[in-house]
């Protein structure tokens, strides 16, 4: 009998242990494979297909308002959001992608239903744009039916309050890791996603952050020993990464 309670009590803690581990959000998708590459819709599917919790994205408005998934403000040397979209539609992504609208984009995620979509809303010239390009962001979403496994990230504090003023029930982090976590509870929104650097800078914010019920993120960290660091770190709940298939694995023998 006694045998038996210990063994019950070891598969409960390594339950519990397991319950604790951080989830994986892949950076910009799972680009490092072959026939991927940055925010590419391939890159998307290659994290649903890895068993990522989460694949994050980058989300620009053209000139003509026009919602495309890109990181970087230009492309090609030309300023996306100040070129019109025919002007940009046939350039490619380095896996020959065309460069993917938000709803392209979007529409290829409905299969995939056990990946969260990260959508990173870039900060753009006046709020009113930001604005104008989170409410058709937000209309696409809801069309398609992933309200409930879309979470949205910024480090435009503008765009994070405008997104928790349109949807309470959203899933909103602010990215710029200056702000501590009471004033991110006091907006509204439901947690932090913040650079490696910032916790290393405050780690009494992942503690604040759990106390507050903030969900944590921390990015973007890559490589094996910052993974393991940051994998056994108490109160993160999510890591973004470059490497998810590497974070995996650690988790996967940390069971």
């Amino acid at each position: 009998m006694k045998r038996t309670c210990i063994n019950l009590l070891l598969l409960v803690c390594g339950s519990l242990a397991a319950l604790a581990q951080p989830r994986v959000v892949a950076h910009r998708g799972h680009w490092r494979t072959d026939g991927s590459a940055q925010n590419s819709i391939a890159s998307f599917r290659k994290a649903a297909e890895l068993g990522c919790y989460g694949s994050e994205f980058d989300v620009w408005m053209t000139a003509d308002g026009v919602p495309v998934v890109f990181h970087d403000a230009t492309m090609d040397g030309i300023k996306v959001e100040d070129t019109m979209y025919a002007e940009l539609m046939n350039h490619r992504l380095g896996n020959g992608e065309y460069l993917p609208t938000l709803q392209q984009y979007l529409q290829e995620t409905v299969r995939w239903k056990d990946c969260r979509l990260v959508m990173e809303i870039k900060p753009h010239r006046t709020p009113e744009r930001e604005s104008r390009l989170i409410d058709m962001a937000m209309k696409l979403v809801r069309e398609l039916g992933l309200e409930d496994r879309t979470d949205y990230i910024s480090f435009s504090i503008h765009a994070c309050k405008y997104i928790h003023e349109k949807n309470p029930k959203a899933m909103v982090a602010f990215l710029g890791g200056e702000i501590e976590p009471k004033e991110i509870k006091a907006m509204g929104l439901t947690g932090i996603d913040y650079h490696l650097a910032a916790f290393e800078k405050h780690p009494e914010w992942l503690e604040d952050a759990k106390r507050l019920g903030l969900e944590v993120n921390v990015w973007t960290v890559d490589g094996e020993q910052g993974l393991r660091h940051h994998a056994a770190l108490k109160g993160i709940d999510l890591i973004t990464t470059n490497d998810p298939q590497l974070l995996m694995q650690i988790l996967g023998s940390r069971q």
